[in-house]
């Protein structure tokens, strides 16, 4: 199984990114669509909110009021913390019944609107961004939305800006001409990247002349990924220069993580060094026993 992590700030497009990605044979699990369904009346979800904020959140027909749930909500960190503890973990467990129904050789898409903020990047094996200028989100949410200005603003502004998605990001895609444009941006990203990660992952291979770019930022994304896919199992992990070292735990042989590792995208190549199964980006892992 890949999973993918798609993300952007509040217009920036993600909806036809995601939708393409359909259209080739992802599976999309999309974070605000079952943001929606968890708090549909007579959820457990709705009844949390309304005790949270008040009746003043509900329509007349006792459905969720949007607008009037936004305006409090969105109005200060504390407010926006608590309607995230409610809807995060309800959200969590929805998704995962998804994925697990998915099956293990499918592309799975997590379209997730604060993957950055929520710092789950680490769980994914390619993070994507889609990105739009703020000021022309502004105007999109203004227009196609009928958002007004000022809660369009307030909403961009609790998110994360530019530079920590960037942080996160393995693809950046730029939603800013066309919708071809950006359908044909996706599917070249599947073509070339996607589709030859998913099949190396399933077969347990590394990628095939994968180029090998120094990054700071990605060996940060690779530490992470690597105590995401061990955990336990791992006392110490270091990258640089798209190369880590992982020492593991006490007790722990490099065959209790072999399969751990090719799950998460790293292949084995002999004993105790790995190779990244992606083909945008070439990686070494190499795996000691702890030596006290």
């Amino acid at each position: 199984m890949l999973r993918i992590g798609l993300t952007g700030g509040i217009g920036a497009g993600k909806s036809t990114v995601a939708k393409e990605l359909a259209a080739l044979g992802a599976v999309i699990v999309d974070g605000d669509k079952i943001a929606r369904e968890v708090v549909e009346p007579g959820t457990p979800g709705l009844a949390a909110l309304a005790k949270a904020f008040g009746e003043g959140i509900l329509a007349a027909d006792g459905s969720l009021d949007r607008p009037a749930l936004a305006a409090i909500a969105f109005s200060d960190d504390e407010s926006r913390a608590k309607l995230n503890a409610i809807t995060h973990p309800l959200v969590g467990a929805r998704s995962a019944e998804l994925i697990e129904a998915a099956g293990p050789d499918a592309v799975i898409v997590q379209d997730i609107p604060l993957l950055v903020e929520n710092k789950v990047a680490p769980m994914f094996h390619l993070v994507i961004i889609v990105w739009v200028d703020a000021e022309e989100r502004v105007h999109r949410l203004v227009g196609s939305r009928g958002m007004a200005e000022g809660d369009a603003r307030a909403r961009i502004a609790a998110q994360a800006t530019d530079e920590q998605r960037r942080a996160v990001a393995d693809v950046w895609l730029e939603n800013t001409g066309t919708e071809d444009a950006t359908r044909a941006a996706v599917r070249a990203l599947w073509a070339d990247r996607i589709a030859p990660y998913a099949a190396n992952v399933v077969a347990h291979r590394p990628a095939a002349d994968a180029p090998r770019i120094v990054d700071p930022a990605y060996d940060e994304r690779l530490a992470g990924r690597l105590w995401v896919a061990l955990g336990a199992d791992a006392s110490s992990v270091t990258a640089d220069g798209a190369e880590a070292v992982v020492v593991l735990a006490d007790g722990v042989t490099v065959d209790v993580v072999v399969e751990k590792l090719a799950a998460a995208g790293f292949a084995p190549t002999g004993r105790g060094e790995f190779a990244g199964s992606d083909p945008g980006r070439a990686v070494t892992v190499r795996i000691t026993p702890r030596q006290d």
